[in-house]
């Protein structure tokens, strides 16, 4: 890369519907993380970063009653939790559905990943980003149209080697 820093898309709970304004948003990024409730194998396709494909989890409705037969091979090869090196340290990912009450998720979720810079989960529907910490947690809100909270969102990372920045982007409901 001939950047400073990579741009990764993170994104969740799209439930089969993909903003297109977060689609344009991802297609300018490096990378795209999807923290789960995915809904369906297109939603991954729409998703077209410019260096990979992207990683994905699998979340609580991404079983395989809510999915096309068809993909269900590509819905078992999702894991529950990856961890990505980035420039700078390591993104875990995760949906987040197991991670217990709200007012102890994200000591839980450090607890879980003590090695990562930032960890990404999605489950809620509501875009946080915790930086009060060494460990930041990120829940990039629902990049679809279920439960918004506001709108449709998606977190940008920019990961350098030596410093790390988290954009906020939301958009208006349609």
């Amino acid at each position: 890369m001939s950047g400073s820093s990579l741009r990764v898309a993170l994104l969740s709970d799209t439930h089969g519907s993909l903003d297109v304004r977060i689609a344009s948003c991802v297609a300018d990024c490096d990378y795209a993380v999807h923290a789960g409730d995915i809904g369906n194998a297109s939603i991954l396709a729409a998703l077209q970063p410019k260096v990979a494909p992207v990683a994905a989890v699998r979340g609580n409705n991404d079983i395989p009653a809510k999915w096309p037969r068809a993909e269900h091979a590509l819905l078992k090869a999702l894991p529950e939790t990856l961890q990505l090196e980035l420039p700078g340290g390591i993104l875990a990912v995760v949906h987040g559905h197991r991670a217990g009450a709200v007012r102890d998720r994200h000591a839980r979720l450090r607890n879980q990943f003590p090695n990562a810079r930032a960890i990404v989960y999605g489950h809620s529907h509501r875009l946080v980003c915790d930086q009060a910490e060494s460990i930041w947690v990120l829940n990039p809100g629902a990049a679809g149209h279920a439960r918004t909270y506001g709108g449709p969102s998606c977190l940008i990372l920019h990961a350098g080697a030596r410093r790390w920045r988290v954009e906020i982007l939301r958009y208006t409901n349609a």
